[in-house]
Formats: structure tokens, C-alpha cells, sequence
């Protein structure tokens, strides 16, 4: 089985996925948090781009590390970079948290050639058995409870790939974690992770960004 490479103390998502960006790729890191991704490639891949971030001490935090940092909220749309091009548009461990998860989704695949996104796999078999128990589940992954959690749509693996074929999304390719190692058996019980590659296929619903 194959192991991430490490990455200078890079959650084990980041890891991956810095693995999937090309040195000298232009990036852009919506709800990029500390900017740890970005500040990584930066000085390990010559990439340059933005993130993006709408919480005061992750963006202090981007400019603590020299990472380019543009405070929004994603939801507001992504239409000021519609000018721009970004070889990979990256939205980790976020996408449960959106109001409008197809818009997002849509967007990410008009201002980049490629997009890249991370999720909790709520088909694991825990939260399955903690359902079959009466609770609502929590883990590393999603650690708040019923009533403080920021997740509003949770997906399953199956879930995920289905929404993208409806938005004409391609995969190109995808990988599964479970405690921070790869999973190849199994992955929708046994993943606590997934991370999907996708980009715009020729039949890519919905109307451009303005």
C-alpha cells in the first residue's frame, strides 16, 4: 500500500493533495484556513495564487505565513476571479459546510482547470452504527455534536460521484483516507476521507460565473 509522503506536518488530506499540484501551479485555496497548504507549496513547489478565507484569525494567520489571503465568504461566489485562471482550485474538508453545494462546485471547476476536494465520508461504518445506536455520530472527522456542528450537507462516497455526473464534472482521479493512511478495499465503509481531482466535462451544467 502505498504511504503519503510526509509534508511538513500537513494534515494527511493537505499531504495528498499537495502531491497532486504541480510545481509552479497557480492555486487557489478556497477556505484555506491557516494557509498551511498554500504556504507549502509555495516553498516546496514555486506555486503562487490565493486563498481564500472569511474568519479574522485564519486570514491573520495566512499573512503570518506570507500566504496571499483574500477575506469572502465562498458562498458570495467566486465571479472575481472570472478573469483569472488557476491551474487548481482546492477546497478542503468544506464542501459539508456549504449552503449551496452545487453552485460551489460549479464555480470551482469555471475559474480553474482543474479542482480538488476533500470530505468526511459519512458512509464510514461508525456513523452508520452510531445511527443504528440512536446517536448522531462523532469522530476525528467531524467532531461537533448534532447541535454545534457546522456541517449541513454529508455526504457519502457514492453521494459525492453522483453529484459531479450530474454537473457534467469528470473525475480524474480520487483517493480514499482512513486515520490518515490510504484505503483501497472497501473504501465507502471503510474511509474516513475522500478526495476527488475532477474538472469540467464538454457537457458541464449550469450557467458561467458573473
Amino acid at each position: 500500500m502505498k504511504r503519503i509522503a510526509t509534508t511538513g506536518g500537513l494534515r494527511p488530506d493537505l499531504a495528498l493533495i499537495a502531491q497532486w499540484i504541480a510545481p509552479g501551479s497557480r492555486v487557489l485555496d478556497l477556505g484555506c484556513g491557516d494557509g498551511a497548504l498554500l504556504a507549502h507549496l509555495q516553498v516546496h513547489k514555486q506555486c503562487e495564487g490565493y486563498g481564500v478565507e472569511i474568519d479574522d484569525r485564519e486570514v491573520i494567520a495566512c499573512i503570518d505565513r506570507g500566504v496571499d489571503v483574500i477575506q469572502r465568504d465562498i458562498e458570495a461566489g467566486l465571479s472575481m476571479f472570472s478573469d483569472a485562471h488557476f491551474d487548481t482550485v482546492v477546497l478542503s474538508m468544506a464542501i459539508q459546510a456549504t449552503h449551496r453545494t452545487e453552485r460551489v462546485l460549479r464555480e470551482m471547476s469555471e475559474v480553474g482547470t482543474e479542482s480538488i476536494v476533500s470530505f468526511p465520508n459519512f458512509g464510514h461504518w461508525y456513523h452508520a452504527w452510531s445511527i443504528l445506536r440512536g446517536r448522531m455520530p462523532v469522530s476525528r472527522e467531524m467532531p461537533h455534536r448534532w447541535y454545534d456542528t457546522p456541517n449541513l450537507h454529508l455526504s457519502t462516497i457514492p453521494d459525492f460521484t453522483e453529484l459531479l455526473d450530474q454537473l457534467g464534472l469528470v473525475v480524474t482521479g480520487q483517493a480514499f483516507l482512513a486515520n490518515g493512511e490510504p484505503v483501497t478495499l472497501l473504501t465507502g465503509l471503510r474511509a474516513t476521507q475522500a478526495i476527488f481531482r475532477f474538472r469540467r466535462g464538454p457537457a458541464a451544467a449550469g450557467p458561467p460565473v458573473r
